[in-house]
């Protein structure tokens, strides 16, 4: 007798088999939250959200645009490399591992890192079976995302727990043009940018609380009321008048007090961004192979000129002396 499909949907075998597929499911699911947290892309999605190219015509990535802190960034790369092969892109990002940050509750804490690297059009990010183990282990559990689906040539990491690392190592793929027609061996630049601590400036425009807070108006202050989340509620009555009422989240600390003068534009908190962007362009030649073989071959004929030379030279010496003694 033929099974039903039903019956079929139910035998136990098949039931054990629909288990397994869940169970696994489950675990691919709940082992990617981990592998790749979300927090990894908190950061850099707002100018992938934003931003259709992280560079602008100008040349400055967009990440200072909200990071308006000035800090050094490195970066180091080989002078040349061949077609196909795997190097490392080593980004620094310095900073002292004393200091803290304001964070979103304004309370203090450790400073994070990330990263953007532009590379040429080409150059990716290596598969995993062609990355080295010695350069793995320099990789560590860093995970790198495109920044987008059609551009795998600008890799963004981040943020990332700054004490741990302030050397990012990029494992990069070089392209091989006699594959890809539309790569061309050349010199070619890449564009870095470093980032250490929160912004000051949210994609809406709007100010965090890890930034400077100035009197929106002249005038006395005349009240200054702490809310109870934090932060403070600064009123300042001008010479005509009329109020304003400044609202500082928590974070920045208070530099007036009531009673004080205040001009516009004029401070009312420290400035508590310990942070900072930085950027920094390099560049980077794919080297033809045969050109290096050209090269080489230049070298062993200008090396072998050089001894059939003295070689000659000693041959007339002997038959000169020869025709002396004659």
């Amino acid at each position: 007798m033929k099974k039903t499909f039903l019956s079929a949907i139910f035998a136990p075998r098949y039931l054990w088999r629909v288990t397994l597929a869940a169970i696994s499911a489950i675990a691919i699911l709940l082992g990617s939250d981990l592998m790749l947290p979300h927090s990894a892309a908190a950061y850099p999605v707002y100018a992938q959200q934003a931003y259709e190219n992280p560079r602008e015509a100008t040349g400055r990535i967009v990440c200072a645009n909200c990071h308006l802190g000035a800090k050094r960034t490195e970066v180091e790369v080989p002078q040349a490399v061949l077609p196909d092969t795997v190097f490392e892109a080593v980004v620094k990002i310095p900073y002292d591992t004393n200091v803290q940050q304001v964070l979103g509750n304004g309370e203090k804490g450790p400073l994070n890192v990330g990263a953007v690297l532009i590379l040429p059009k080409g150059f990716k990010i290596a598969p995993e079976d062609r990355i080295p183990e010695e350069m793995k282990e320099k990789i560590g559990g860093l995970y790198f995302q495109p920044y987008s689906a059609d551009k795998d040539n600008i890799v963004v990491v981040g943020p990332l727990p700054g004490e741990q690392y302030q050397e990012l190592t990029f494992p990069v793929l070089s392209p091989d043009p006699n594959a890809d027609k539309s790569v061309k061996f050349g010199k070619y630049p890449i564009n870095v940018g470093g980032n250490r601590g929160r912004g000051q400036v949210y994609p809406t425009g709007d100010k965090s609380n890890n930034t400077i807070y100035n009197a929106s108006a002249a005038g006395k202050i005349t009240q200054i009321t702490k809310a109870e989340s934090g932060g403070y509620a600064v009123t300042i009555q001008s010479a005509d008048g009329g109020t304003a009422v400044d609202n500082i989240p928590a974070g920045p600390e208070l530099v007036v007090a009531e009673g004080q003068e205040v001009k516009a534009g004029e401070a009312l908190t420290t400035d508590p961004n310990v942070g900072g962007f930085g950027q920094v362009d390099t560049e980077i030649v794919l080297q033809s192979p045969a050109r290096i073989q050209g090269l080489v071959a230049f070298f062993a004929a200008i090396t072998l000129s050089q001894i059939m030379l003295v070689l000659k030279k000693k041959q007339v010496e002997k038959v000169q002396a020869a025709e002396m003694n004659f």
